[in-house]
């Protein structure tokens, strides 16, 4: 390091802060900055504070001052690549035309392994969108939808820019998130979706949800237009295989809260009527622990409850009492008497009929949904009608003894043992019982009526204050989806057990389910996208500016 050039410098900074309105005439001083650049490791961190300082004076030599700045963020060594990018945003403050390229670099900066070097590229990119949002959000975009087309991609730049936009930008307020910037991320994300893997999916929803379509029923229908065409293609349904199924799942979740009385989930009931039920059998059963069937089964029951309009009701009732009758035991035949008839002594030890009740409640919800928008269809088949109402009376002898005795153990539970896991799961036991008798009543009534109203028991009802905690929530992270319980199963040879055994007696190993964090049918195209993309992405190596990859896509604006 030579101390003439560092002396140099600062003289060269002493004329320029000296010379105020006659700066422009001391042109050749800017450029020995500029040329620093070059120099050793304190000329460049000095030469990139001093060519921010003195950016505006020199018009002419913008395009270099900005190139300078740029050679200075690709540096080996980390301490300059941080004073560049920290200086980076000065470069647009008075000279928005250059936003949306400082914004495209900043972009490319957030692959970084280095912690602090990514919070310093975000409170840049933070910065200059707080100056020029629209420019600022097109620069990125512009690098989302490049990682996105070319032959030559970054999938790391792609996602991080998602996940800033997602995690960053919705919290800048509406007073910097304009009407403008707001439209352009409409806009843009509308493109991702066209072309999108399953964690970009999650926080595109996110922010699409945050934007004025989540706050309208125009634009939620809107929204559930887009979801819709992602979670099911005509003739591309494969129910065998999982990753199909996690795109449903994921896809259904992030519907659900936009459904209401003015927004129905007529479109998503359809796909469930028309495609998955009846091919339900060839749905896979699990993988990693989650049991796809229930999953499916809760949100299915969950979508009925905001139907609108559908064709073909009587049609679509007939394909959930098929569901239903899956999971119903069958009730053993009766003598001339009424009575139970005995079976030989040989059949005498077969076990009773093992009852999935989390299934039977959600396939049974979703039936007494869809007749209640035609109550007449479940009595058109009158064979059908009394073999259904013969394995629910039995269904609901079955309950009753569970009913009571959980009913028992959890209104006696008090103090510590009342907010025990093991009595939250006794108490879900028995609102999935109860829930079954109460549905099963009005199929019992003359004619079949389907009035009564319960709440899924896998679902949680957020009080008044909690709903206002989570409005007022300034967490930048997504939330994990919500709690479900697990699967309630009681099998009939068990009665002589506690009723603790009996509430624990079903799948041991069912866990929450997450959306999938791996690809979407990577076997289809190797893109990790939604099956459908025809477009995949390259192997490119992640730059770690140190020169062992490809150099920063320079383009003009």
């Amino acid at each position: 390091m030579s101390a003439d050039n560092i002396e140099k410098l600062y003289q060269n900074y002493g004329i320029l802060a000296d010379a105020k309105e006659d700066i422009s005439k001391h042109e050749k001083e800017y450029l020995e900055i500029l040329a620093a650049v070059k120099g050793s490791d304190k000329e460049k961190r000095l030469a990139s504070q001093f060519i921010a300082k003195f950016f505006n004076s020199f018009p002419s030599l913008a395009e270099q001052a900005i190139e300078a700045q740029f050679d200075l963020c690709e540096d080996d060594d980390v301490a300059i690549r941080k004073q560049a990018i920290k200086d980076l945003p000065t470069l647009c403050k008075d000279h928005k035309e250059h936003t949306q390229r400082v914004a495209d670099i900043l972009a490319q900066l957030l692959q970084s392994d280095d912690v602090t070097e990514i919070n310093l590229v975000t409170n840049s990119l933070l910065t200059i969108i707080k100056g020029d949002a629209k420019n600022a959000l097109t620069g990125l975009f512009s690098q989302i939808h490049q990682n996105a087309e070319s032959e030559v991609t970054n999938d790391i730049v792609r996602e991080r820019c998602i996940k800033f936009l997602a995690t960053k930008v919705k919290h800048l307020g509406r007073e910097i998130i304009n009407k403008e910037a707001e439209d352009l991320i409409i806009a843009e994300c509308k493109k991702i979706l066209e072309d999108v893997a399953a964690e970009e999916f999650e926080h595109i929803m996110d922010l699409l949800t945050w934007s004025k379509l989540g706050k309208t029923p125009a634009g939620k229908k809107e929204l559930l237009q887009l979801v819709a065409a992602l979670a099911f293609t005509p003739g591309d349904w494969q129910p065998e295989d999982p990753e199909y199924i996690d795109r449903l799942i994921q896809c259904t979740q992030h519907a659900l809260p936009l459904f209401s009385s003015q927004v129905e989930s007529t479109a998503f009931i359809n796909i469930y009527c028309n495609h998955v039920l009846p091919k339900w059998d060839e749905i896979a059963t699990s993988e990693g622990g989650t049991d796809y069937k229930l999953e499916l089964l809760k949100l299915f029951a969950e979508i009925t409850e905001n139907c609108g309009e559908l064709e073909n009701i009587e049609q679509k009732i007939n394909i959930a009492c098929d569901l239903l009758m899956k999971y119903l035991p069958e009730a053993p035949m009766e003598s001339e008497d009424g009575t139970e008839k005995k079976e030989e002594k040989s059949e005498e030890a077969k076990p009773g009929p093992s009852l999935q009740f989390s299934h039977v409640e959600c396939a049974l919800f979703a039936l007494h949904s869809l007749c209640r928008k035609s109550p007449e269809s479940i009595s058109a088949d009158a064979a059908k009608l009394k073999s259904l109402r013969l394995r629910l009376q039995y269904t609901a002898r079955l309950t009753q003894g569970y009913i009571k005795k959980l009913k028992e153990v959890t209104q006696g539970s008090k103090g510590e043992d009342a907010n025990s896991e093991e009595n939250k799961l006794k108490i879900a036991a028995f609102k999935t019982t109860s829930n079954i008798n109460s549905l099963i009543r009005d199929i019992f009534r003359t004619p079949p009526s389907f009035k009564s109203k319960v709440q899924l028991s896998f679902k949680t009802t957020k009080t008044e204050k909690e709903e206002k905690q989570s409005a007022n929530s300034d967490e930048t992270e997504k939330q994990s989806p919500p709690k479900r319980h697990r699967p309630i199963t009681f099998d009939n040879r068990e009665e002589k057990e506690s009723p603790e055994k009996r509430s624990r007696s079903g799948d041991r190993n069912m866990k929450m389910y997450m959306p999938p964090s791996g690809k979407y049918s990577s076997r289809l195209n190797n893109s990790g996208r939604f099956p459908g993309s025809n477009r995949g992405r390259g192997g490119y190596p992640r730059r770690d500016f140190r020169g062992n990859g490809a150099p920063f896509r320079r383009r003009n604006y």
